[in-house]
């Protein structure tokens, strides 16, 4: 090197379209700290190096050493991103060198097809990502959904789990005692243990709430609003671990997960990465599951043609997508196995793959929206796509520019939480498709598991192909029976489904599944029909109608009909959305006093 420099200096061809592109790139990422010239200008700077060198691959010179090539690329991704470990497997592992050497040789010989591959992949532009601006509106948009979990679940904790309720949390608690002994703190992590009074839970519950809606609306990433995510996190645990079957639901799970690394969160390539990880784990076993299942309805894609009515609480479109023609249906359940499937790989392409990625998933969440009540769920997915449009991508909204953001990052406490999160996470991610894994990573799945750390995905994985409906009836004479009315599932025939989402009736979901079964698999039941028996009041208000407003009926009993949509026929003819048919006793009648 005949030029003394105080910096390293790159030389490339400054008559190549496709080198100007990418070093526009590296001169974002490496700032001062590379002097870029084009051999055109300087070669006169470096004597030594023939003309032919200049044109076959770019040269890096760093004190009194000459890099070309892929070496010199990996050198220069040391400087500007501080990861030498991309060059440390370029100089230790065998096979790597000759390898990246050979595919820098195959574009440097086709840089016109490279320049049209990456404008179309990239844009006119080639800039370091950054999610400056993504990684505010998550943090805010998660604040957000934490309120509407929270407000939802407190509208209804006093009948599900209060002291009156179906499943008092403190009865919970005993058994949990009794069963696992003082383990049962360790395996229910829940601040209910020490607060389980209906006081205590509208405490924690409310006041979540209105924590969450202060941190929706504060500045984002600061340390006051990754405080409030801290408690926000231990408040949804408790509530999760102490709701007992009428939580615990997949998206409650990606709450907390998702809850978790936002207490990471930094607009960092390896923190934010960890969110677009969870969106590929979410999309890609939701999909996954379906074929591993080996249900016959998605393997020949007539799944669809029972969803739209089985599902728990439909919308009204639900209904009009119920009479759509077959062929229809079975290209919509292709389209889910695309977007599932295939768009998830694309995460993690350039930039405009992830857009691709990211418009599908959106586009997905929203017919499911659309056609489904699932709470706060889509919403969350949808938000957790922001992660998918680095800060170039908002350009198009003149006002929405990135924020100064001052933040210090710990680039040990950054490796330890992305390993860690990655490597467990990717153990469950295999044990999905049955392969075995080394104990010391799946062992600790489980416990990982309770704190809604880290989990699997996957709703749907057998299609229901029926809608069974319990109807929950009482009687003074046992002769006359008259039905209590639930607020959100099917019940009178001539009522519409309802739009409802974000909130979540969580006795009318689980009434869902109980009729899937039996009652000798839903104990809660039983508990439920002794409740109305008493009158309890919390309880009364999860239902939209008691019809014995004086005082409890004498007995109780549930009947299990078969619901299905009308068709457009007999909808004009009758004016109801449902028809149903009784398939038999659910529930026998019960009473609380001896018969007179």
């Amino acid at each position: 090197m005949s030029a003394a420099t105080d910096r390293p200096v790159l030389v490339f061809d400054g008559d190549c379209a496709f080198c100007r592109l990418w070093i526009g790139y590296w001169k974002a990422l490496s700032g001062d700290k590379v002097e870029y010239v084009s051999w055109q200008t300087c070669a006169k700077r470096f004597p030594e190096v023939p003309e032919q060198d200049f044109r076959k691959a770019i040269q890096l010179f760093d004190g009194g050493k000459r890099y070309s090539a892929a070496e010199a690329v990996f050198h220069l991704l040391a400087y500007g991103s501080g990861a030498s470990w991309p060059l440390w497997l370029y100089g230790r592992v065998p096979g790597v060198a000759p390898l990246t050497e050979a595919i820098y040789r195959f574009i440097a010989a086709h840089r016109n097809a490279g320049f049209r591959v990456t404008r179309l992949l990239w844009g006119a532009h080639v800039e370091p990502p950054s999610y400056r601006i993504s990684s505010g509106m998550f943090a805010r948009s998660i604040a957000l959904i934490y309120a509407i979990a929270f407000a939802s679940f407190g509208t209804q904790v006093r009948g599900l789990i209060g002291e009156k309720g179906i499943q008092p949390v403190a009865d919970f608690f005993q058994q949990a005692l009794r069963v696992l002994g003082s383990n049962a703190f360790w395996h229910i992590p829940t601040l209910f243990w020490w607060v389980h009074s209906d006081f205590g839970l509208l405490s924690i519950v409310w006041s979540g709430a209105v924590l969450a809606a202060v941190c929706s609306i504060g500045r984002p990433l600061t340390s006051g609003q990754r405080a409030g995510f801290v408690v926000l996190f231990v408040y949804y645990l408790s509530v999760v671990n102490g709701g007992q079957v009428f939580m615990g639901y997949q998206w409650d799970y990606l709450l907390l997960e998702a809850g978790f690394l936002t207490l990471f969160l930094k607009p960092t390539w390896a923190r934010t990465f960890l969110f677009r990880w969870l969106l590929f784990r979410l999309m890609f076993e939701s999909g996954a599951v379906k074929l591993l299942s080996h249900d016959p309805t998605w393997r020949n894609l007539t799944a669809l043609t029972y969803h739209y009515q089985t599902q728990p609480l439909p919308t009204p479109l639900a209904w009009y997508m119920e009479q759509s023609p077959l062929w229809l249906l079975k290209f919509s359940t292709a389209c889910v196995f695309v977007v599932e499937l295939g768009l998830p790989f694309l995460i993690f392409g350039p930039r405009r793959l992830k857009h691709i990625a990211a418009w599908g998933t959106i586009a997905l969440q929203l017919m499911i929206l659309l056609t489904g009540n699932y709470t706060f769920f889509n919403f969350l997915t949808i938000a957790l796509c922001l992660f998918l449009f680095d800060d170039a991508s908002w350009r198009f909204i003149p006002r929405l520019k990135p924020r100064t953001i001052e933040f210090h990052t710990n680039r040990y406490v950054s490796g330890l939480v992305f390993a860690g999160i990655v490597l467990f996470s990717f153990t469950g991610f295999l044990n999905i498709f049955g392969v075995n894994t080394p104990a010391f990573l799946s062992e600790p799945l489980p416990t990982l598991g309770q704190f809604g750390v880290i989990n699997q995905y996957g709703l749907f994985a057998s299609m229901t192909t029926s809608r069974p409906e319990i109807s929950i009836e009482g009687s003074n004479d046992a002769m006359d029976w008259q039905p209590y009315v639930f607020r959100y599932k099917p019940g009178p025939l001539n009522r519409a489904p309802g739009i409802i989402e974000p909130f979540q009736p969580r006795l009318d979901w689980q009434m869902w599944f109980a009729a899937l079964s039996n009652y000798r698999e839903n104990p809660w039941i039983i508990v439920l029909m002794q409740r109305l028996l008493e009158g309890s009041p919390p309880v009364l208000e999860l239902f939209e109608q008691n019809p014995f407003s004086g005082k409890p009926p004498r007995y109780v009993r549930a009947i299990v009909y078969d619901y299905q949509f009308t068709t457009f026929a007999e909808r004009r003819q009758t004016g109801n959305w449902w028809k149903r048919q009784p398939k038999g006793t659910y529930f026998p009648p019960i009473s609380l006093k001896p018969p007179q």
